[in-house]
């Protein structure tokens, strides 16, 4: 089982419970450029100026946000704990479905194992990158500058996270979720969630590049007889179970026609219109056991799959939807959001898309059991944590 230990937090120099919005960001992967302009611009020391590196940068970019968190902590804007700490972490959000929830999981320092090693694990299959982008960023500033979301199989984590810790920064996000971070200095406590976590395994949800990343990492650092902290990486658990989790779909855009599509699909799927396309698509897709195809017009149609033509698939809309295209030439480009689907296809730069229903917690523990992989892009774990708000030296 995978180790899974405190770490002396590099945080942000703030008195008690300081509002640190200004000072965060999304995660990098999540926003553009422009968005990362106007970070920068609320604060002089939000995190993007290290986080993300722009093109513009030239070669030195990497070395720039390494010279950038140095100044940082040399001013004291930034500031290293004195021992080892873990950080609950606890998200206020209210969900799609209109409820206010609470979510919690902890902060700290999880084993890098190797690929197939067992203890950490994968839940999906990962689409290329041929960038090194997060490896180049993590040697210029030996740091993890953004956690792992991973996942625990570990049954009662949660009870151990529930009682309140020491306030040390909150945020709120542009879509209104309220962050909260708390350290826990308690020995007894540290103990108790690194046995908890250590238990059991951990399935990655969100980050299987970063993890992959800290593995390269860890093996240079290894080679050149560097110290232990590259051994594991900056990750928050939370337990596996529902009331911690809030999964929304990631859809599929494709470069060929809706009439192609259709072609594709009549063998595996019947079709019904399901009029103008909206928020409350999705709400029928779940009540219907449906996908919904969406036309440049903004027009949909329900897919409902034929359940004899499937048997020997997987029952997620993305496994279906990759076994039925196989043959057919096309390819698939990814994005959460009815309505940014709706602007992609209207905008013309993709032929059709595809909306999925989100992933069940049955099927995501049966990934953790099975080790069956789920298709790229199966899952997005929602509300998405900040950057910022804790990084972890890697020395």
């Amino acid at each position: 089982m995978p180790r899974f230990e405190p770490f002396p937090a590099l945080r942000y120099s703030t008195s008690g419970s300081a509002d640190i919005t200004a000072l965060t960001s999304a995660p990098y992967d999540v926003f553009d450029e422009a968005r990362r302009g106007e970070y920068a611009a609320i604060n002089s020391h939000n995190v993007v100026l290290v986080d993300y590196p722009i093109e513009a940068d030239g070669a030195g970019r990497y070395a720039q946000s390494s010279t950038i968190l140095q100044s940082w902590i040399t001013q004291g804007i930034v500031a290293e704990d004195s021992s080892p700490t873990f950080s609950i972490y606890r998200m206020t959000f209210t969900d799609e479905a209109g409820r206010a929830r609470t979510t919690i999981g902890v902060i700290g320092a999880l084993e890098v194992v190797d690929e197939g090693a067992g203890g950490v694990l994968p839940h999906e299959r990962t689409t290329p990158k041929a960038k090194t982008d997060r490896l180049d960023l993590t040697r210029a500033t030996q740091a993890n500058l953004s956690p792992i979301w991973g996942l625990s199989l570990t049954a009662g984590l949660t009870d151990a996270l529930v009682e309140p810790a020491t306030v040390i920064a909150q945020c709120t996000d542009e879509e209104g979720v309220v962050h909260v971070l708390e350290r826990v200095e308690d020995p007894a406590r540290i103990s108790r969630i690194a046995e908890l976590v250590s238990s059991n395994p951990v399935l990655i949800a969100d980050g299987h590049h970063r993890y992959a990343i800290s593995r390269s990492y860890r093996d240079e650092v290894r080679a050149n007889g560097g110290p232990s902290d590259a051994e594991l990486t900056m990750t928050y658990v939370g337990e596996l179970v529902q009331e911690q989790l809030s999964v929304a779909a990631i859809h599929r855009l494709y470069d060929i026609s809706p009439q192609a599509l259709m072609t594709a699909l009549a063998p595996f799927y019947n079709f019904s219109d399901a009029g103008k396309v909206g928020p409350h698509t999705i709400s029928d897709m779940d009540s219907n056991g449906c996908l919904c195809l969406v036309s440049p017009d903004g027009t949909g149609t329900f897919l409902t799959p034929i359940e004899d033509a499937l048997t020997n698939v997987r029952a997620l809309d993305s496994s279906r939807l990759e076994h039925a295209l196989s043959t057919t030439d096309h390819v698939v480009s990814y994005q959460h959001g009815v309505k940014e689907i709706l602007g992609k296809v209207a905008g013309g730069a993709y032929g059709a898309a595809i909306l999925i229903r989100p992933v069940s917690l049955q099927e995501i523990r049966r990934t953790a059991d099975t080790g069956e992989l789920m298709p790229p892009k199966s899952t997005f774990f929602t509300p998405k944590l900040r950057t910022g708000m804790v990084m972890r030296p890697l020395r």
